[in-house]
Order: structure tokens, then C-alpha cells, then sequence
């Protein structure tokens, strides 16, 4: 049987010697996604592993038989065709827990950034610091804190739950909701010792935290859970987070919570048409954004390949 596994979005060296070491060889040359089915075939790959670029759809599986399991370094697995790969026989992994600090502390560096106005700052600093100090000073003056405020986190996995340790570490006061969990014990992690003391979260009706919270952050796989009615429902200046799937906020009722000045603020790390985000959303005064980044960290992607690994080897030797 052969042993070559093409990670096509790439893998983190530790993984990937973890791979080798359990006598697989482990290919990280890119292929375009209109070359991957000849590629696969003609080398005779037995597992492919891709991030969010690569795409593994009904036709690629039915055209490689030889592929045996297909690996998703990372949570969400809307790039690849899962229930379909399972019912002709095929393994599907990924990794849902290796990311879930780095995600959580991308929301804070959102939050941060938009109570303090960093997003604006930083770009008006260098060209109107100078001239206009004083007069961006009073701009930025009427900052707010974390700490005090609700955070409504929408989705308690493991994602929401490290948010919602950083959040009390910030004294912010947490609600969560959730269809599968009904309450979470979060262990809050001290100096280094991860078994510190610990709060116990019920979650509530997604109505009850839209009403209440002053900050929202989404941890879901996807859906259109925010529309105008659901804005309408929240409070007065509130800001929102995506790090989850472009389409959670529908855009276009994002722009007129905006415009309109319900939403406060609005911080986006994914996008409903990635990877061409629309010119709307990139340039409004009012959002913060990062290119899909949240579990783009070294010990994270360190994590992801050392669990992709585990479970690779642990499917293929089967």
C-alpha cells in the first residue's frame, strides 16, 4: 500500500516528522485545485490534509479511489463534502481543538482594538500625528472598557469557552448560548497552573443574549444567524465579532446597523465572498478586519499538525 500523504495546504514540520517518523512521507508541494484529482491518482496519495484554500468536493472524491482519508487541519469543514466522503467510505478528520486560544485571543485583540479605536488611530498617527495631535486626541477620547460589560458568546464548544475564560480574567460578565450545551465549567488558568479556580456558565436563549449583551463574538459553523431583526433586538451601540464563518452577519444588515448607528462597531476576521470581501465592507469607517486569520498562530499550527498527525496515523494504520 503506499504511503504518501500530500498535505496540500501545508502541515507544521513537527507534525509532519511525526508522520514520517510512523513510516509515512509527507508531500507539502501546492497543486492547484484544477490539478488535484490527476495528482492524487497519478502518485497514488492515500490521505490528503488541506486548511480552508483547497476544496474537496463529490467529484474529486469520486474520481480518487485511492484516497482514504481526508484531514482538515482546523475546525470548520465547509470545504470539503463530509457526509458525502463518509457514505462512500472514506475517513474525515480535523482538528477542533488546537486552535481554540488562538481564536479567542484574536477576539480580544479585535475588542481591545475597537474600544480604544486602534484600527483608526493607527493609520491617522503617521500622517496627521504631527500636525493634528491635539485634534486626534480629543477624536479618540471617549474610549470604553471591557471590564463591567456583557459579552454574549454565540456557540459554547471549546472556541466560546476559551473566550469566555479570557473574559472573566477581564471582569467582563458572560453570556452564552448554545443548542448543544447547557452549561459549561470554565477553569481559569493562573500563573501557569491550568487547574485553577473555576465558574460554572449556564447557557440561555439566543433572544435573552441578544437583548442583553453589549459585545457579541460568534464560535458556530455557519448559518445566518444575525439579520436585521436580530439587530433590532440588541441594545443601542453595540459591538460585534465574527471569527467564525463569513455569512453569520448577514453584510448588508451589517452596514445599515452601522450607518445607522445601532451597531457601534463592527470587527471581521471572515467574509461572506472570501476571498474577495466586498468593497462595502473593506472600506467602511466603522469595521476592523483581519484576512481570516484566527488560528493563525506558531503554537497553534504547532498544535493543529501534532493533532493531525495523531489522528492520521491512528486512520491509516487501522
Amino acid at each position: 500500500m503506499s504511503k504518501l500523504i500530500l498535505a496540500n495546504d501545508g502541515i507544521d514540520e513537527t507534525g509532519k516528522a511525526m508522520l514520517e517518523r510512523a513510516g509515512f512521507k509527507v508531500v507539502t508541494d501546492k497543486v492547484n485545485q484544477e490539478n488535484l484529482i490527476d495528482e492524487i491518482n497519478s502518485k497514488q496519495y492515500i490521505a490528503l490534509t488541506v486548511r480552508s484554500a483547497t476544496k474537496v468536493r463529490k467529484d474529486l472524491i469520486d474520481a480518487c479511489p485511492n484516497l482514504k482519508v481526508i484531514a482538515r487541519g482546523g475546525v470548520g469543514m465547509d470545504n470539503i463534502d463530509v457526509d458525502y466522503a463518509k457514505s462512500v467510505g472514506k475517513t474525515v478528520i480535523n482538528t477542533p481543538a488546537a486552535s481554540s486560544n488562538s481564536v479567542a485571543e484574536l477576539v480580544f485583540a479585535h475588542l481591545f482594538n475597537a474600544v480604544r479605536f486602534l484600527y483608526d488611530s493607527n493609520r491617522q498617527m503617521p500622517t496627521n500625528g504631527f500636525d493634528k495631535f491635539d485634534e486626534l486626541k480629543k477624536k479618540y477620547a471617549k474610549g470604553l472598557e471591557l471590564k463591567g460589560k456583557t459579552i454574549g458568546i454565540v456557540g459554547f464548544g471549546r472556541i466560546g469557552q476559551s473566550v469566555a475564560k479570557i473574559a472573566l480574567g477581564c471582569g467582563m460578565k458572560v453570556l452564552a448560548f448554545d443548542p448543544f450545551v447547557t452549561e459549561a465549567t470554565i477553569k481559569l488558568e493562573i500563573d501557569g497552573v491550568s487547574d485553577g479556580p473555576s465558574v460554572t456558565i449556564q447557557t440561555i436563549g439566543l433572544d435573552k443574549v441578544i437583548k442583553q449583551a453589549d459585545f457579541f463574538t460568534f464560535h458556530v459553523p455557519g448559518g445566518k444567524l444575525i439579520t436585521k431583526h436580530e439587530i433590532a433586538n440588541m441594545k443601542n451601540g453595540v459591538i460585534l465579532v465574527n471569527t467564525a464563518r463569513g455569512g453569520v452577519i448577514n453584510e448588508d444588515d451589517l452596514l445599515e446597523g452601522l450607518n445607522s448607528g445601532k451597531i457601534l462597531h463592527a470587527c471581521l476576521d471572515v467574509f461572506e465572498n472570501e476571498p474577495r470581501p466586498s468593497v462595502g465592507i473593506l472600506n467602511h469607517p466603522k469595521i476592523s478586519l483581519t484576512p481570516h486569520i484566527g488560528a493563525a498562530t506558531n503554537e497553534a499550527q504547532e498544535r493543529i499538525g501534532v493533532e493531525l498527525a495523531d489522528k492520521l496515523i491512528e486512520a491509516l494504520q487501522a
